[in-house]
């Protein structure tokens, strides 16, 4: 990338924003930096022009639903209107991001020649198939496959590019490992074919068993993913039982060792391949926040500092939606000193100290305690809500939660057990009343109080169905005890909560946590390709197979509608649902492929390629991927502490007075750990009333992503007055490649 060139005068600010906001948000697009081209960008970069960009990603690939072969048929003109309308949105979200990008760099990026290629080659392919149609001739819509290249290549998406430039770089190593696997597979196949071959052995379907070469490797390869087994075993165990060895030595070699092995591998250049994206992600934050210091600084002494003025505009410029109190929050530990500006030190966490999400909470009192004071502070209240906020009143209703579990799995028949139930469901409304009792209602039924709602919403139903059932078994012969059941069986959910609160577990339940919004970006990664292999199956295999009810007359139907299926695995397993016809019942297919369990039934004859292609693609290289994910999310947890920039904001929030600790929160259950606008407290009666107004929390840790962690542990152990490499140099790390040193900005002026 090319340096930036110096902004036009008056425009420093809104630059400087800019930058920091990329630096918050891990951006690294190479922008200009005229006036125009900045607020384009700011334009480009918000989160309506994302979302419709989505939006209309996801309907492009939703038209496989709608087109012939569809699951709800459309007219052709309908579906190739809004195709046409979805290029036109990609073509012109392009021509935004090549306004605001230099030229240079635009043409020389990959990603957007491979968008302009797609809407092209999509274009000219509904063009010819829009005329071919209109003559009668069946042709086939080839572009549909390249419909995911807009997904992957937008620059919206780069968690996903990500993802496929770790397969990329991971395949040389795992091509190296396949080929090995292949080798044996084959050796032991060879084998299978001299020891078995001869011996006129049968299958149990009364089939040659191990007489083709070709035969034997396929099963031998489904006997990896051990689907067959031990059938396919059996003929030669009968025969004698020595021959159990060639397959345990097969299944020991090839399932436990090579697959290990290539979980091993993906697990090893997954990690190398992240921690570079990692450090390429840290510099460059490091590098675009030194940018929008050198834009705003001024001399003050002998150092060069932000102004307390520029410094407020820059934040209500970069994130609007922060309060004020949140702001001044933030001055205060920038500019600790109150000197009246923000050294360089100070200002290149300004992106750290916007990531890391503070709760503001205002005080708020009971309306108990507004409208009868006397009784709300009586010593018997006191006495009562100090018993609901005491620890000793969760673990009695988790007690009563446990107890309540084993009584659902007795003998419902017995009139004890049905008792029971009562007496439970009594408790928790006792629980509910006295929790809304003690704790202020509106913070209480917060929008983000999940687990209240959700205690209170399963307590109302089982409440509702009991004077249903009661109803109605006074006036017909009803019983409603099923949806009781169902009731009281989501009721043993909250055994999670029970499980979460246990320390030893924390760490797999946070690992669970953190790996949710990771999980979109492998979400994504899997239906690019999910919906290449659809498309190609549809065109390979569709019309092929035919679903027929089981008490169906018509001809071939035990055949699945193909003579050639007959007397097959598939037809006898009535998998005959299991086909291509479209769009959603080839992602079934490929979902029990993923699976594995039985997949060696669905292919038949030449289609076995194809599958085996979808399983080395989707079991091998990218479950594996995800599950280096996993791993390494696991290992950050563990090894997660808190970053000084987070330890900065927690002692200043207690400086100030303006402090509450996050496990007394935590233990009244009052308030949801993310990020969200104003919450309120109560104050008399509740928690301790503070002299301000507001008091402020820091965000619970287990809602940040695995990324956010491993790029904040890798930049720990960049100091702070290391500036870091050059746009173009850091774009160029490899993973082994050593880091460069800049000289700082001061040292170079």
């Amino acid at each position: 990338m090319p340096p930036f060139p110096s902004p036009e005068p008056g425009t420093d600010l809104l630059l400087a924003a800019a930058f920091v906001s990329d630096a918050q948000y891990n951006r690294n697009i190479p922008f200009k930096t005229s006036p125009e081209a900045v607020r384009l960008y700011r334009l480009y970069n918000h989160w309506v022009m994302r979302r419709a960009t989505y939006f209309f990603i996801f309907l492009n690939l939703s038209l496989a639903l709608f087109e012939e072969p569809a699951v709800y048929p459309l007219p052709f003109l309908a579906t190739s209107v809004l195709e046409v309308l979805c290029l036109l949105v990609f073509l012109g979200r392009l021509i935004h991001f090549a306004k605001v990008t230099l030229h240079n760099v635009f043409w020389k990026d990959t990603k957007n020649i491979c968008i302009v290629v797609a809407i092209l080659l999509s274009l000219t392919d509904l063009a010819v198939y829009g005329v071919l149609r209109l003559y009668g001739v069946r042709s086939i819509r080839w572009s549909r496959i390249v419909r995911p290249v807009f997904l992957i290549n937008f620059a919206e998406s780069r968690q996903i590019r990500r993802a496929f430039r770790s397969i990329r770089n991971t395949l040389p190593e795992i091509t190296y490992v396949f080929l090995l696997f292949m080798f044996s597979l084959l050796m032991f196949s060879l084998m299978a074919l001299k020891l078995f071959g001869e011996r006129n052995l049968q299958t149990a379907e009364g089939l040659p068993y191990f007489r083709n070469y070709l035969e034997i490797v396929f099963d031998l390869y489904v006997l990896v993913t051990t689907a067959n087994s031990p059938d396919v075993m059996m003929p030669a165990f009968d025969f004698s039982s020595w021959y159990a060895l060639f397959f345990i030595a097969f299944v020991i070699v090839n399932t436990y060792i090579f697959m290990s092995l290539f979980l091993a591998v993906v697990y090893n250049n997954y990690k190398k391949h992240l921690k570079n994206e990692i450090r390429k992600l840290a510099y460059m934050k490091r590098r675009k926040m030194v940018e929008a210091f050198n834009l705003l600084k001024e001399q003050e002494g002998e150092q060069f500092v932000v102004k307390e003025a520029q410094w407020k505009q820059l934040v209500k410029l970069v994130a609007p939606d922060t309060s004020s109190s949140h702001r001044e929050l933030l001055l205060r530990i920038s500019d600790d000193e109150q000197k009246g500006f923000v050294d360089k030190k100070s200002f290149v966490q300004l992106a750290d100290l916007l990531n890391i999400q503070v709760v503001t909470l205002r005080i708020r009192r009971h309306p108990l305690a507004r409208w009868a004071p006397a009784l709300y502070g009586s010593a018997p209240s006191r006495l009562l809500r100090g018993a609901v906020r005491h620890r000793a009143f969760v673990w009695t209703y988790d007690a009563i939660i446990l107890i309540n579990a084993i009584f659902i799995a007795l003998d419902e028949e017995s009139p004890y057990i049905s008792y029971a139930e009562w007496v439970f469901l009594a408790l928790y409304i006792i629980e509910i009343l006295l929790k809304v009792y003690t704790y202020e209602p509106r913070e209480f039924f917060g929008k983000t109080q999940f687990w209240n709602w959700f205690d209170t919403l399963i307590i109302f139903a089982a409440l509702t169905a009991t004077i249903l059932n009661a109803t109605l078994q006074s006036t017909m012969k009803y019983n409603s005890q099923q949806i009781l059941d169902i009731v009281f069986i989501l009721r043993v959910l909250r055994l999670i909560r029970i499980v979460d609160s246990i320390q030893r577990f924390q760490v797999i339940m946070n690992t669970l946590i953190n790996i949710v919004p990771t999980m979109l970006t492998f979400g994504g990664l899997t239906l690019v390709v999910y919906c290449v292999f659809a498309i190609i199956g549809m065109e390979l295999f569709h019309g092929k197979i035919q679903y027929f009810p089981a008490n169906s007359n018509a001809p071939h139907a035990l055949e699945c509608g193909n003579p050639a299926l007959k007397d097959s695995l598939f037809a006898r397993g009535r998998y005959c649902k299991n086909n291509f016809n479209d769009f959603a019942s080839s992602f079934i297919v490929l979902m029990e492929l993923t699976v594995v369990n039985q997949w060696h039934d669905i292919p038949c004859g030449p289609a076995k390629l194809y599958f085996i292609a979808f399983h080395i693609v989707m079991v091998i290289i990218i479950v594996n991927i995800f599950v280096s994910f996993i791993l390494e999310a696991f290992f950050v947890e563990y090894s997660l502490e808190k970053s000084e920039v987070e330890t900065a904001i927690e002692q200043k929030i207690q400086e100030l007075g303006m402090g509450v600790q996050e496990d007394e929160l935590q233990q009244e259950q009052l308030l949801d750990n993310m990020e969200s606008v104003e919450h309120e407290l109560e104050g008399e009666g509740g928690m301790k009333a503070q002299s301000k107004g507001l008091v402020f929390k820091i965000a619970s840790k287990r809602y940040r992503t695995v990324d956010a962690l491993l790029q904040r542990m890798f930049e720990a152990e960049i100091p702070l007055e290391d500036e870091g490499p050059s746009f173009e140099e850091i774009l160029n790390l490899s993973p082994s490649s050593a880091v460069p040193r800049s000289p700082s900005s001061e040292s170079a002026a």
